[in-house]
């Protein structure tokens, strides 16, 4: 048996899908969406999001057209946007669904329903929004969703989660 320092099934980098490739450089900022009450909550992680300032303010995201999440806040109209830090990665995978969270992801922390939604409890940094149902588009394998932000709270400044090229990076300062 052969050790190696490459992973024995990665696909190639000629073969790639080389627009995922390039996002994966672009690196973002980790939020986690919550929309529903109750048994009927959902939750996705997201880092295609943009904050857009004005009057309203407005928050648009890609947001996977299969997901839990694109329906419950289709249903509610309303969720929460929370800005991951460093210490929720756990709860970023858990929600993203590459790691195992046995009884689902909302027992991994504790939770505030609030009129927008389920907010983790230890969140410095978050916002409450509404949908507007008429800019929904498909986009690629995703859904384009705007919604106006209604509620927001700025805590402590935290070191944020940072995704880039398939893995968490910690930013320097």
């Amino acid at each position: 048996m052969t050790i190696h320092s490459e992973h024995p099934f990665e696909t190639p980098d000629d073969a790639r899908d080389q627009v995922r490739r390039l996002r994966g450089r672009i690196g973002a900022t980790v939020s986690l969406w919550t929309s529903g009450a109750g048994i009927d909550r959902a939750g996705l992680t997201v880092s295609s999001y943009l904050v857009a300032t004005g009057d309203p303010a407005r928050v648009v995201a890609l947001v996977h057209a299969d997901s839990d999440l694109l329906e419950r806040l289709e249903e509610t109209g309303t969720a929460v946007v929370t800005l991951l830090g460093w210490r929720d990665q756990m709860l970023a995978d858990a929600f993203a669904g590459v790691m195992p969270a046995p009884g689902g992801p909302f027992r991994l922390t504790e939770w505030e329903q609030t009129e927008w939604g389920p907010r983790p409890v230890g969140a410095t940094t978050w916002m409450g929004v509404r949908l507007d149902p008429q800019t929904r588009h498909d986009v690629g394998w995703s859904v384009l969703v705007e919604a106006t932000i209604e509620h927001t709270v700025v805590g402590e400044e935290d070191v944020p989660l940072v995704h880039r090229r398939g893995r968490y990076q910690r930013p320097t300062d």
